[in-house]
């Protein structure tokens, strides 16, 4: 699966980071596919500069951003995971739809018979018995 993080650069006590996208299973500081852009959090205030058009791409590929790139990108007030979200839908086939579709919608017609069978019409009068 591949991640939205951070990739740490700079010096001792002087950090900044990289916005990657990388592998989950690849080290922090390790590989990464692409370079998204750069988060410095000693200036005042913080620095982020993303690369919005890359980002999109890989989020719309199904990258997941991490919880800290999340709350910069919200920070940042550019793209967010929600804004990006694709929705996951079941592709069904058309015969098994209308398999399921046809009982449901015989059910309702089915059970109506039955239910004016208990119930007596208001119209109906009282039969009286025959000796």
């Amino acid at each position: 699966m591949v991640k939205i993080r951070l990739r740490r650069t700079g010096a001792k006590k002087a950090p900044s980071y990289r916005i990657v996208a990388a592998e989950n299973h690849f080290a922090r500081d390790g590989r990464f596919i692409e370079n998204l852009g750069y988060y410095n959090p000693l200036t005042e205030p913080a620095t982020v500069v993303v690369k919005e058009e890359r980002l999109l791409y890989w989020m719309q590929h199904g990258a997941q951003p991490t919880d800290v790139v999340a709350r910069l990108l919200d920070g940042k007030g550019g793209v967010t995971r929600k804004a990006v979200a694709i929705p996951k839908t079941k592709v069904v086939p058309e015969a098994v739809a209308v398999a399921v579709a046809a009982p449901v919608a015989a059910e309702p017609v089915a059970a109506a018979p039955e239910a004016e069978a208990e119930a007596p019409s208001a119209d109906a009068t009282p039969k009286e018995p025959s000796n």
